[in-house]
């Protein structure tokens, strides 16, 4: 095919390059600086002159237009080419990746709305290095190169924010963290994605892993005049057999001179799911928590002492059994989701001046969910044992059960037959909301060919309300024939014996459990900088900045006004005696099993309560029996930064890089609640301090289709908020006695990088890299726990607390005095080294005959260790393994084909096991996740210039999140979502 003076020219938001045949001839030695061609024009040229090549599909009328100081069209009457689609912005993403002197991945607006993605965090998982973490069927946060959210900073338009949403406590319930959670977002709301993975000295600070820039679409993206896209579809989830909408929309316009545009974007999802599985809330031994013990082991009775009240037991068949770890609640679950995510984008530029660019960006997004939570759950095996003849028959809990039959694997009771044991049904409602805003403004500044500056001002808040977090339970005592049976992990049976499952016969209202949660994070920031070009070939550039952040979280529960819990007062609500708990119950099936549950909804609308004022304010709520969930953190950071960049040719190789420094002033002021005797005061400490941190990259060209990149850095993350607050908490649960305290002293995390990276353009489009990283983590932030008895605890906190936790308890089963509380609290400790290896291969068929030439390949694949210290209370190193959040191994495959009529791809996504609690807790050395695998496929039809089908398929393996306990690999949660297909239609005008 000649292209006799036609040029060729790369349509999107960083092209607009043009070439011409022979600049083609001579082997494509382009200038590839930052801002230099686009790789996305040498793939184009080298298809072009190919014998066999295919016609790029149609150009995108909604596709971003060539940057606005792209070079004009040729006037000698050659035809322009203008390649747009998922190749070419694969292309674009390549050119900025490898002009950039510091380590970049990127995803581009074709790639955003054409991967099959329920959310934002979706589309971020493709990119090398980047681990999903899932909740409710979809992605909710994001670990980079083994760091987990707490550790990666997210911008949105320039400013940094955060977004935090709840979710079920299997997957974190409410996040009062740092991390973000991309879930609240839709993907269709943003046009650019892009992860930095070495820091340098204009980047500000606050992340050990990554730097996650989002940015939302803008007029000056687009053509001149109008521009219009808009898409509808329709979802289908197997599992859940429910239909749901989704819909987006954009209007862009700006003048013919390119000098005043605005943009709006919104996009609306209705997903309704459910999420069936089995749990067991952990592990545990009797002698972990539930003192004493079984009633009898395989016929032997148990003895005990009559005091001290916990003593074990001196039976030695008893002693074995009571060592063995069992489920605390073996359970069926089942959850029904109902969310709606609604996001809208506006923006307006202005270019008064050629030398002038005036952007103000607003982003508005609105995630609300109800989620109801049935279960079916041996509760006995939870409640601490100390039986009497006035509780025997009913909650006696595990020193009443009787084991018949046992089947132990490596020191668990993975099965077994038992008499007296306590069932519980559970139904729980929850109600959550999101909203998040920001509004930006940034302004761009030319002073002549070689001086500019740029301001930046903005606000965002992201407030989470969860306002109805209620449960009601009924139990049926000393059930008769109970079994359970973990041989197979992922499909436990169980056997509920002589219980009448069918209706409310028997079983007793035994708790009504109220709480309510919020998270309400705000930042304003100031920020200015400059860059000088001094000569061609150095720049200078520096800036200051400040942003204030506050932070605020409630944790409200039933409240008396003191800290003992009231989730089993019911002297409230008795029944009267034309009442049944059949009315205030449902018949429901999970995983096969039938059974009668309560019915939350009855029996809110009979006892009232979301009414704080019904039944005399039983049902009122307060902060007293969770005190460190109910935090305020202020923070306001002042920096400022210093860096050169350069490039220089030594004839063997072009160098180009930078270096500098930053430095940053962090003022911290927290405020949670202590005791003085039993009252819970106010308490506010404050502190200060300040980093330096140095960094460098540098590039080493040694072609136009090979180089080199080093990196060093110091860098710093601050600690998670709530372990700032300088509260405690004092809480008994089940067989669980807990005492919790902040750490508003805490250094923040600190760590040296070391990057190194070799990067292989071999041929238009393509790429072959490995990248080593390595941090020196020199000060990290630690829960270490303790046990031992409360009137030794080393908080100072008076007896009298434990005395009002333990509420009604039995004080043989519950009091100060008892050497079964734990104690937890947040301190720095030494840290260690992260090391990995990331590889990424992107590899267009272009080469290939025919249809052939249409398909491509994007593999990545990342190994990380790491051998982080954990200490004990004491200060000992207690173990040496990976951090929590950290899978060993990460990839992604996607195997695309792309023509004039078909866009289609398939893409994995693979995660293997890893931690979310390092050391454990009442015995069990450590908990987790399990690996997974997620196949996703889309496809898009192009029907016309102007429409265009879409099909989507996600989770198409159904693939479970399969949680577990303790190196023995005990199953914690296993649950699925089912499959996910939308369909639907896109047309862009």
């Amino acid at each position: 095919m000649e292209f006799d003076r036609s040029t060729i020219r790369v349509g999107g938001q960083t092209a607009g390059r043009i070439f011409r045949e022979e600049d083609m001839r001579k082997g494509f030695k382009f200038d590839l600086r930052r801002g230099g061609a686009s790789l996305a024009v040498l793939a184009i040229a080298v298809t072009a002159s190919a014998a066999n090549a295919q016609t790029a599909p149609a150009a995108d009328p909604a596709a971003p237009a060539p940057a606005a100081d792209a070079p004009q069209d040729d006037q000698s009457g050659g035809t322009d080419i203008i390649i747009t689609g998922f190749r070419g912005s694969l292309a674009r993403a390549l050119d900025q990746k490898k002009s950039s002197a510091v380590a970049i991945d990127s995803i581009l607006a074709e790639d955003i709305g054409k991967f099959p993605d329920l959310n934002l965090s979706e589309s971020i998982q493709r990119i090398p290095g980047v681990a999903l973490s899932r909740d409710g069927g979809e992605g909710r946060s994001i670990s980079v190169r083994g760091l987990g959210p707490q550790f990666t900073r997210v911008r949105i338009n320039s400013m940094e924010a955060i977004a935090t949403a709840g979710g079920s406590d299997a997957s974190g319930g409410t996040n009062r963290g740092r991390g973000f959670d991309f879930n609240v977002f839709a993907a269709d709301l943003f046009n650019a994605i892009t992860v930095q993975k070495t820091p340098d000295a204009a980047t500000e600070e606050g992340s050990l892993g990554a730097t996650v820039d989002l940015r939302t679409a803008r007029p000056f993206d687009y053509k001149s005049g109008f521009t219009v896209a808009a898409s509808a579809q329709g979802s289908y989830n197997d599992l859940a057999e429910k239909f749901s909408p989704r819909a987006a929309l954009m209007v862009s316009w700006s003048n013919q001179d390119g000098t005043f545009g605005v943009l709006v974007s919104g996009a609306y999802t209705k997903r309704k799911l459910v999420e069936s599985g089995f749990s067991t809330v952990r592990w545990t031994t009797n002698t972990a928590g539930a003192a004493p013990g079984f009633q009898s082991y395989l016929g032997t009775t148990c003895a005990y002492p009559a005091t001290p009240a916990n003593a074990p037991s001196t039976t030695q068949a008893c002693i074995d059994a009571n060592n063995l770890f069992h489920p605390r609640f073996p359970r069926y679950d089942f959850y029904i989701d109902d969310q709606q995510r609604i996001g809208l984008t506006g923006s307006i530029q202005w270019k008064p001046t050629p030398s002038t660019t005036v952007s103000i960006d607003g982003l508005y997004a609105d995630f609300k969910a109800t989620r109801e939570e049935r279960y079916l759950e041996a509760n006995g095996f939870s409640v601490a044992g100390a039986c009497t003849a006035a509780n025997r028959a009913t909650t006696c809990g595990v020193a009443d059960i009787d084991v018949l039959t046992a089947t132990v694997n490596n020191g668990a009771l993975i099965a077994g037959t038992f008499n007296d044991v306590d069932l519980r049904v559970e139904n729980r409602f929850d109600r959550l909301d999101t909203k998040f805003k920001q509004l930006t403004i940034n302004l761009d500044q030319k002073f002549g060919d070689r001086f500019s500056m740029n301001f930046v001002a903005g606000h965002s808040e992201s407030n989470h309300q969860n306002p109805i977090q209620n449960t009601v339970t009924f139990d049926l005592y000393n059930v008769q024939g109970y079994g359970y049976d973990y041989t197979n992990r992922q499909r436990p049976t169980f056997n509920f014996g002589n219980a009448n499952l069918a209706n409310g016969t028997g079983w007793v209202l035994s708790q009504l459990r109220l709480r309510s949660a919020s998270a309400k994070n705000t930042y304003e920031t100031g920020a200015f900088s400059f860059k000088w070009d001094v000569t061609d070939d150095f720049t200078v550039s520096g800036g200051a900045a400040y942003k204030g952040y506050g932070f605020a979280a409630t944790d409200l529960r039933r409240s008396n006004g003191t800290t003992a819990a009231q989730d089993t007062n019911l002297a409230c609500c008795t029944l009267p005696a034309d009442r049944d708990l059949n009315q205030f119950g449902q018949i429901v099936t999970i995983e096969g099993q039938t059974f009668f549950d309560s019915d939350y909804f009855k029996a809110a609308q009979y006892f009232g309560l979301e009414d704080p004022t019904a039944r005399g304010g039983t049902f009122k709520l307060g902060i007293e029996p969770g005190l460190a969930g109910n935090v305020q953190v202020a923070e306001h950071d002042k920096s400022g930064f210093l860096q050169f960049d350069f490039k220089r040719d030594f004839g063997a190789f072009n160098l180009r890089g930078n270096a500098g420094v930053r430095y940053v002033q962090t003022f911290q002021r927290s405020q949670g609640y202590s005791f003085i005797g039993t009252a819970a005061v106010p308490l506010t400490v404050s502190r200060t301090y300040d980093d330096w941190l140095p960094s460098a990259n540098l590039v080493f060209e040694f072609s136009p289709k090979f180089q080199i990149r080093l990196a060093a850095a110091r860098v710093m993350a601050r600690p998670d908020l709530t372990s700032l607050a300088p509260s405690a908490t004092v809480s008994v649960s089940g067989a669980n006695r807990s005492v919790s305290v902040g750490n508003p002293n805490l250094d923040p995390f600190r760590a040296t990088t070391l990057d190194a990276a070799a990067e292989w353009y071999y041929m238009p489009g393509a790429l072959f890299s490995v990248a080593l990283f390595q941090k020196n983590i020199g000060s990290f932030v630690q829960t270490v726990q303790s046990s031992g008895a409360f009137s030794n605890n080393p908080f100072g906190l008076p007896d009298s607390l434990a005395v009002a936790a333990c509420g009604s308890l039995d004080p043989g089963i519950c009091n100060p005095s008892l050497t079964n509380w734990v104690f937890s609290a947040p301190r720095n400790t030494p840290g260690g080294k992260l090391r990995g290896i990331e590889i990424n291969f992107q590899q267009p068929f272009k080469f290939l005959p025919g249809f052939l030439g249409n398909f491509g390949v994007l593999l990545n694949y990342t190994h990380v260790t790491s051998s982080i210290k954990y200490l004990s209370s004491t200060g000992a190193v207690v173990k040496v393994g990976d951090l929590t959040g950290l899978s060993r191994d990460s990839a992604n495959a996607t195997l695309y084909y792309e023509d004039k009529v078909l866009s289609a791809r398939v893409s994995a996504a693979y995660r293997s096991r890893y931690l979310s609690d390092a050391v454990g807790t009442q015995g069990i050395d450590s908990q987790g996740y399990n690996r997974t695998v997620n196949i996703d496929a889309s496809a898009q039809i192009t029907v016309t210039k102007w429409m265009k089908l879409t099909f989507e398929g996600i989770n198409l393996t159904d693939q479970y999140q399969d949680q577990f306990n303790d190196g023995r690999d005990l199953l914690s949660v296993y649950h699925h979502t089912g499959r996910e297909f939308l369909a639907g239609v896109r047309f862009n005008f």
